[in-house]
């Protein structure tokens, strides 16, 4: 576990050396939680989120996508329960000032109790937790905590604060003259701007049940313990799809999304092996089943992408809160040949972090390799084997010199190929050097144009995966890159 703590830390530092992810406002000593995408970054971000948007609107007739605005009207929040009950639980030690979520607080010393064959205390204690978090009794969670003399992991004293609830929201104004503006929020999630355009959409694009609608964008929550560089930030992005079913048949359809989500991040290179379905045992209160997509993270199997059965609950929240009827017509017939009629849709919903997508990839891309070469000395690279299809760069151009005309032969090349994918050009360097920087970066081909290519008009292709090499005519570059990253 310490090496693939090195490997993640070695992994944060080469997200910034090479343009993917920076600290926000790092000129100014930084902002907690929050990062910036750089030139790779981005590009690496909005491939992903292209894979995923096709995925969902192109290639599923009965999925549309739409782009609702960050700001709601504050009912909004009201009826989604996020105004009431959108908080943690927190509590701070007096001696270190280190603020913990209660329940990874508490979660924490039932591991360290498993760690040490306590197992009964450690289910005895998490029982105890789950009871009194279902009855919010912050006095009985204060006390759970130091009848069992938890600690602070940094002043390893017990002297706690009393347990307090934290909003997850951030507030801000919207109005002209701050005293007379009405209080709105950054959303948490994207969900809801799905559920108040519903009949927009379904009246619009004449959707018939079962349908969906999918949607991706910035979210903002307040996380009090944000940690795992771009695991868990206070401003993210999250791509959602809400599915609209008849009621009864959730069950079935929950099923197939769970499993036609597991087959989607395997098609985008993350092993079967590296994922796993977690379902969850205590269910939210509009919930009837929920599971977790987790992947085995350098720290750990975390979730990656959520699956819920939500009943009914948000549409019908929605109606009430709005006192305006959201309801589906059902021309269809039941088994009894009569229309179903009116119903208020049933929801299952698929959920997965982008940024967390984003991590993912580059977790399983990362290598630091060492190999002897033939003439027995030591050689070694530092590779990012991202997926071609959504590598930020796909092809590198690299004249051998700058000068004899090469530079020439790959710019044509290079105005050939850049309309098609996204390319790179460089004459700086020996050739070698070059190489490198592109297994960093992660641009899974290279070619070379070298003085022969003015004689036969072959080039070299070089696989960043293998570091093989071969010789193709520069007529065929485009062609066998887009067919690689097809």
């Amino acid at each position: 576990m310490a090496n693939e703590s090195n490997i993640f830390q070695e992994l944060i530092s080469h997200c910034k050396e090479y343009g993917y992810i920076f600290q926000s406002s790092e000129l100014y000593d930084g902002l907690s939680a929050v990062y910036d995408y750089g030139q790779n970054g981005a590009q690496l971000k909005k491939n992903i989120r292209d894979q995923w948007w096709k995925s969902m609107t192109q290639l599923h007739d009965n999925i549309v996508g739409i782009d609702a605005a960050i700001f709601m009207h504050p009912t909004t929040w009201k009826a989604s329960g996020h105004v009431d009950n959108f908080s943690d639980p927190m509590i701070d030690n007096k001696d270190s000032n280190k603020r913990y979520r209660v329940d990874h607080l508490i979660e924490g010393f039932a591991e360290e109790q498993k760690a040490i064959g306590n197992e009964q205390l450690a289910n005895d204690v998490l029982s105890a937790m789950d009871n009194l978090l279902a009855k919010n009794d912050f006095a009985g969670l204060k006390q759970l905590i130091e009848d069992n003399k938890i600690k602070c992991a940094i002043s390893k004293t017990a002297n706690w604060t009393e347990v307090r609830e934290f909003n997850l929201m951030f507030s801000t104004q919207i109005g002209s003259v701050a005293e007379e503006s009405d209080t709105i929020y950054l959303r948490p999630e994207t969900a809801q701007g799905i559920f108040v355009n519903f009949l927009n959409v379904q009246k619009t694009g004449r959707m018939k049940i079962p349908f969906g609608i999918a949607q991706t964008g910035k979210a903002f929550r307040n996380e009090i313990v944000a940690r795992q560089f771009i695991f868990r930030m206070r401003e993210f992005e999250q791509m959602e799809m809400q599915f609209f079913v008849r009621p009864g048949t959730q069950m079935e359809w929950y099923n197939f999304w769970k499993e036609e989500r597991k087959k989607w991040h395997e098609s985008m290179g993350i092993p079967a092996e590296k994922l796993r379905f977690h379902d969850h045992v205590k269910l939210a209160h509009y919930a009837d089943a929920a599971l977790d997509i987790e992947f085995e993270f350098p720290f750990g199997w975390k979730e990656l992408e959520g699956i819920h059965s939500r009943t009914d609950f948000d549409l019908k929240q929605h109606q009430e809160y709005s006192k305006k009827k959201i309801q589906y017509f059902d021309n269809d017939l039941n088994p009894e040949g009569k229309p179903f009629g009116n119903y208020i849709p049933y929801v299952v919903e698929t959920s997965v972090g982008l940024d967390r997508l984003v991590l993912t990839i580059l977790s399983l891309a990362y290598a630091n390799e060492k190999w002897t070469k033939e003439d027995g000395t030591e050689d070694s690279r530092v590779v990012l084997r991202i997926p071609a299809k959504i590598a930020p760069t796909k092809l590198a151009i690299l004249p051998l010199v700058k000068k004899d005309g090469l530079p020439e032969i790959a710019r044509e090349l290079m105005e050939d190929c850049k309309q098609s994918f996204q390319c790179f050009y460089e004459e700086k360097d020996a050739i070698g050097k070059r190489y490198r920087r592109m297994d960093a970066i992660g641009t899974p081909f290279c070619v070379t144009i070298d003085h022969q290519s003015k004689e036969d008009n072959m080039v070299t292709l070089r696989y960043r995966d293998t570091m093989v090499q071969e010789r193709i005519p520069i007529a065929e570059v485009k062609k066998r890159v887009l067919e690689k990253i097809s």
